[in-house]
């Protein structure tokens, strides 16, 4: 198993399943589930060919200007997508103490895709919102932690 991040360009060996972590990380404000789900798939593929992209970036600088003519944002945001369509496999966590707008908008783009497990407990703001796209494009919706990890896994 492999974990990339950005800025290193996405590089994925030829029959390597791919995850990617799309989740509530509010300019890292919010709870690093990412590195606990990481550790919970390596715990159960082990070092198989599985490629985890976390989006979570090791040095984000919050003072890049939110434009796509800021080239570090823009390619911050392009990494993203690029994984989004990549992937086999989406994980998407709400943590209920995030606003997560971005993971809102990802929502919206995968949907429709087939390939998105969503992970979202009581207490989140927009739940309701979640709970009515799910329903409408059958993604399957977990509430709590375990049952999330378990989904992932199974759809790898």
């Amino acid at each position: 198993m492999q974990v990339q991040k950005p800025p290193t360009p996405l590089a994925v060996p030829a029959g390597a399943r791919v995850v990617f972590l799309a989740g509530s990380i509010d300019m890292g404000a919010a709870d690093d589930w990412q590195t606990r789900l990481t550790a919970a798939l390596f715990d159960r593929v082990g070092d198989g060919e599985l490629v985890v992209l976390n989006p979570r970036r090791d040095a984000w600088d919050a003072s890049w200007r939110q434009s796509i003519d800021e080239p570090r944002f823009r390619g911050q945001v392009e990494w993203e997508l690029d994984g989004l369509e990549r992937a086999d496999v989406i994980a998407m966590w709400f943590t209920p103490a995030s606003k997560a707008p971005i993971t809102l908008l990802e929502l919206g783009l995968v949907a429709r895709g087939g390939k998105v497990v969503v992970g979202c407990p009581e207490g989140f703001w927009r739940r309701g919102n979640i709970e009515v796209v799910c329903a409408r494009f059958a993604v399957p919706l977990l509430a709590d932690w375990e049952t999330f990890v378990a989904a992932v896994h199974a759809r790898l």
